[in-house]
């Protein structure tokens, strides 16, 4: 048995990479900085580190670094893809920067944003993907419902060193289910046995109707088919839980207290629960604060 959440601070939007016989967590700007960076041997017990991107670009400026993912390249490569205010359009983008160890500093050397939808509301929320043929790709969403237009999840394949979309883009899903509200954000996607699936999250992230979705894709550009109900959702022990990535037989989100979603003063704290299929369906357990599953 273990206790939820694994971290008990701010530490929304997580996501985390094993190097080694180590787990590094990235997460949403907060108090330890514009990427909050913890480490863990176990995923249960977690020391801060700090700041992985210290210093950001002159195009850009602290207190809306959100989301960032990491893809390892090489043992001294890793590639962050990270959500950030695009300070031209006034909209939010997406950055990339590169760092030689994985709690960096990661270094964003790019002279303007690597993604900016302005007409869409901007971009959010990207996703690294590397398939089983080693090609690289890279989801996200545009931000919408900011402007009160369509959210989509989009795809576009990745030059190998991850610095460049390459290829079309290509629309996956939108907001066209009752429980996602006005959006879907946050994708992930997930290669087993020849499948494809993505997950997101949906509705507004303050509450506790935000939660989980899956879809099954016959490609990683498409077409997907949802599942229709939320794979992962408010429980009497945490509310709001969304923003996932799944890590073996692990879902890693983020979830607020019962009690007050979207007013916490800790904010998003960092859950695990896990993962189990049947065929191409997934299951979840939904947040248990005492989960009796071994790790």
């Amino acid at each position: 048995m273990f206790s939820n959440p694994v971290y008990d601070g701010s530490f929304a939007d997580p996501q985390i990479i094993a190097v080694g016989n180590e787990y590094f967590a990235f997460a949403t700007n907060g108090p330890l900085g514009n990427v909050q960076t913890l480490t863990s041997t176990d995923l249960v017990s977690w020391q801060q580190v700090g700041d992985a991107l210290p210093s950001l670009a002159d195009w850009t400026a602290p207190g809306k670094v959100w989301a960032p993912e990491v893809a390892v390249h090489a043992a001294d490569r890793y590639v962050m893809y990270y959500t950030t205010r695009d300070l031209a359009s006034g909209h939010q983008c997406i950055g990339v920067a590169v760092a030689s160890t994985p709690q960096g500093p990661y270094v964003d050397k790019s002279p303007r944003p690597f993604i900016s939808q302005a007409d869409e509301g901007g971009s959010i929320d990207a996703s690294p993907f590397q398939d089983s043929t080693g090609r690289r790709w890279l989801y996200w969403k545009n931000d919408g419902n900011a402007i009160d237009v369509d959210t989509w999840i989009y795809v576009s394949e990745l030059t190998a060193d991850g610095l460049t979309l390459t290829g079309p883009t290509h629309r996956l899903i939108k907001q066209d289910l009752p429980w996602e509200g006005n959006l879907v954000e946050a994708p992930y996607m997930v290669e087993r046995n020849g499948k494809f699936h993505l997950f997101y999250s949906g509705n507004a992230f303050d509450k506790a109707t935000y939660a989980v979705g899956h879809a099954l894709c016959e490609t990683l550009t498409g077409p997907c088919t949802k599942s229709g109900d939320p794979i992962l959702s408010t429980s009497p022990d945490a509310a709001g839980p969304g923003h996932n990535m799944v890590l073996g037989n692990w879902f890693v989100y983020h979830a607020w207290d019962p009690t007050q979603p979207g007013t916490d003063p800790k904010g998003r704290t960092m859950w695990l629960s896990q993962l189990t299929w049947t065929n191409d369906t997934p299951t979840v357990q939904p947040p248990l604060r005492n989960n009796p599953a071994e790790l």
